[in-house]
């Protein structure tokens, strides 16, 4: 009997919310335009908030997604030295990476600088040379198309040679560089002996804009007589802070001064930037959502509105039998449903606006699944909440009165 009684009273509880969705939803259609111009205002809102965030979060990606392809196994070190005077020398870093081989793939001397490079007729300018040892193409898992890498010999010697990126072969060889050709940077004449293979998208600020040299070689080009850069290769991304701490501990032991060197990882500078992008991200969400507040206030208006011209309607409902929490659901879900087919209009207007800026900008830029989600569930929060007030007065009101009204 218990079981029956529940039950019953369950189907008259989902029953009277079908009819009040159902009155909701009447009242909306019935004034369509001033239905259209109330979810106007939160269309607005949430679109700017989905293209603001999104654009923000794509941006951030290809951001980060540049920096891991300069490795997040990668531990750079800058030698400052005491009185200005570098005292690591290449010969200490390979002991230091063979006492630690357990943990360590290798180490290299880095030494960049930018230059104009030549080949035939083309001349590109701002080219970064980067000099590294024989074992850097390996460690970075860089695939040769043509030709072979830099060897301990070229090091040794000095040799002129070098190992270029896709980029540099399309833009300055129009794609046919070939082991053996002859260009000149900075008026420097050099062997190119490896082609690396495309592993990006061969753009300018992709991985495959790259000029590899013997460090050797590029440090005497670029008249520095001391090498005070090296990076060093952790075997794995989770042992990197370990060997960051392991790196400091050595230099400190050498130099007995913390500000005789710096040691960055990437993984602490992508940390960084997530860091940077949440809170920008959080400024440009925050200055969005005023308008949905705006939007809100909007919605509140036009639902008290709504009340006085109802008032009628509402006294002959309580007079009927409609409690006040029937009178007081109906309101708040004619306001929560404005406010979320506006959410969902502009969520999708967001979402199509967000893939074709970000393809003007250059960018793959798409609208996550969670921003999405949340700017509904914002939007369908702040017509409830605005909502309330409008409900609530047309809950109070006396059914006599109500009936007396014109």
């Amino acid at each position: 009997m218990v079981k029956f009684y529940l039950m019953a009273r369950q189907r008259s509880i989902e029953m009277k919310l079908w009819q009040t969705m159902k009155l909701a939803w009447l009242n909306i259609i019935g004034n369509r335009m001033r239905s259209f111009l109330t979810m106007l205002g939160m269309i607005i809102g949430v679109a700017s908030v989905i293209i603001l965030v999104s654009l923000m979060e794509s941006m951030t990606n290809e951001m980060l997604n540049s920096y891991a392809d300069m490795g997040v196994n990668n531990i750079t070190v800058e030698i400052h030295g005491r009185n200005g005077n570098p005292v690591l020398k290449e010969e200490d870093i390979y002991d230091y990476v063979e006492k630690h081989k357990d943990t360590m793939l290798g180490a290299t001397p880095n030494i960049t600088f930018t230059g104009s490079v030549k080949f035939g007729g083309k001349t590109k300018d701002g080219i970064t040379v980067t000099g590294v040892d024989e074992s850097y193409i390996k460690i970075m898992k860089r695939q040769l198309q043509a030709g072979r890498g830099i060897t301990y010999s070229d090091t040794a010697i000095r040799n002129k040679t070098c190992v270029i990126g896709s980029y540099i072969n399309n833009t300055i060889f129009n794609g046919k560089a070939k082991p053996g050709d002859l260009v000149y940077v900075n008026g420097e004449e050099f062997k190119v002996v490896g082609v690396l293979k495309e592993e990006s998208d061969s753009s300018e600020w992709s991985k495959d804009n790259c000029f590899y040299s013997p460090y050797t070689t590029v440090a005497k080009l670029a008249g520095m007589g001391t090498i005070s850069n090296y990076l060093f290769f952790a075997k794995d991304s989770k042992l990197v802070e370990e060997e960051t701490k392991n790196l400091q501990r050595y230099l400190f032991h050498t130099f007995h001064s913390t500000k005789a060197y710096s040691v960055t990882n990437m993984i602490d500078i992508l940390k960084e930037i997530k860091n940077q992008q949440k809170l920008m991200t959080s400024v440009l969400a925050g200055i969005a959502g005023i308008s949905l507040v705006v939007a809100g206030i909007g919605i509140m208006n036009i639902m008290l509105v709504s009340v006085t011209e109802r008032t009628k309607e509402i006294g002959i409902r309580k007079s009927l039998g409609a409690k006040r929490k029937d009178i007081m659901r109906q309101f708040v879900l004619e306001a929560g449903t404005t406010s979320s087919i506006g959410g969902v209009i502009g969520i999708v207007l967001g979402a199509v606006v967000t893939t074709k800026l970000g393809s003007v900008m250059g960018m793959q830029a798409t609208t996550s699944i969670q921003t999405a989600l949340v700017s509904f569930g914002i939007s369908a929060g702040i017509g409830i909440l605005f909502g309330y007030l409008p409900a609530s007065k047309a809950a109070k009101l006396n059914p006599i009165d109500a009936l007396r009204s014109e």
